[in-house]
């Protein structure tokens, strides 16, 4: 079986299942045979435009590949999501949806959150992992909400990187996400997706965002992430990546990273319910 052409898109049904064919003997987009990728391979061969157009090219496919790309993290305002994207640290999103919705009925504001008791709070949250220090961060952040923004998430960067347990990373999640402000999100998924494609031979996540954000328009920086998390999730994954079954596997400097066979790759899919249980 042959890969699609290079810029084709190969939609799926439903996110996550659903398979791409791969060549046997595919090129990568400088021509050259395919094969482990060197850290940054694809950049030095090609051309500042090419590498734009390559990436912008990469987006759209995965724009057609998972059309309902979106946050995973169940959350119904900026507050909710902001604590729950604090609590999604070394753990799963399923993980975080079976314990924010006992925690949202107990504290529903910022101030109710403010003034819990740890102890409490602790107990809810236990399963998530590292729970007492998840515990002072999200209290943390409650009460500079209430002392600093009389209890409402601010919608500017600047202003929420100074939360306690607040980076640039779950700012932006909360920024994209529940304010509709363009913003890249650098989880581990990001990280290795944006370099597998070239796109950075960045490991800095700050660095990440301003080579990554460069290549793409800002519009679309709050969606591309989505997808890339999707995508890494779902088939790019950290070991034996879904190469055989990757609807951008002609536009990727690093295929073969992982089984080429479309059969074999197949099976490395993982469904959507599979993907929320992935960190």
């Amino acid at each position: 079986m042959t890969p699609p052409a290079a810029g084709s898109a190969r939609s799926t049904t439903r996110p996550g299942r659903g398979s791409a064919s791969a060549a046997s003997t595919p090129s990568t987009p400088t021509g050259k045979p395919a094969g482990k990728a060197a850290k940054g391979a694809g950049r030095p061969e090609e051309s500042r435009l090419a590498l734009v157009r390559r990436a912008r090219r990469i987006n759209r496919i995965l724009a057609e590949t998972y059309p309902d790309a979106h946050c995973e993290l169940d959350f119904t305002d900026a507050f909710q999501l902001l604590v729950a994207t604090i609590l999604s640290a070394q753990t799963t999103d399923k993980r975080v949806n079976l314990v924010t919705p006992a925690l949202f009925a107990k504290y529903p504001t910022a101030a109710d959150l403010a003034a819990a008791n740890p102890e409490d709070v602790e107990s809810i949250i236990q399963s998530t992992g590292f729970f007492r220090a998840k515990t002072k961060s999200i209290m943390g952040m409650a009460q500079a909400l209430v002392e600093r923004y009389s209890g409402e998430v601010p919608g500017k960067l600047k202003d929420l990187v100074t939360l306690p347990g607040v980076g640039r990373k779950t700012a932006n999640v909360v920024l994209g996400n529940a304010f509709g402000v363009p913003g890249i999100t650098v989880d581990t998924h990001f990280q290795r997706l944006s370099r597998r494609f070239g796109w950075t031979t960045e490991t800095d996540p700050v660095k990440i965002e301003h080579e990554v954000g460069a290549l793409i328009e800002k519009r679309e920086w709050t969606d591309m992430s989505q997808r890339l998390i999707w995508h890494g999730r779902r088939r790019c994954h950290a070991r034996r990546p879904a190469c055989g079954a990757c609807p951008v596997a002609p536009l990727c400097p690093s295929f073969g990273e992982g089984p080429t066979d479309a059969k074999t790759a197949s099976k490395l899919v993982r469904s959507a319910a599979e993907a929320l249980d992935t960190q």
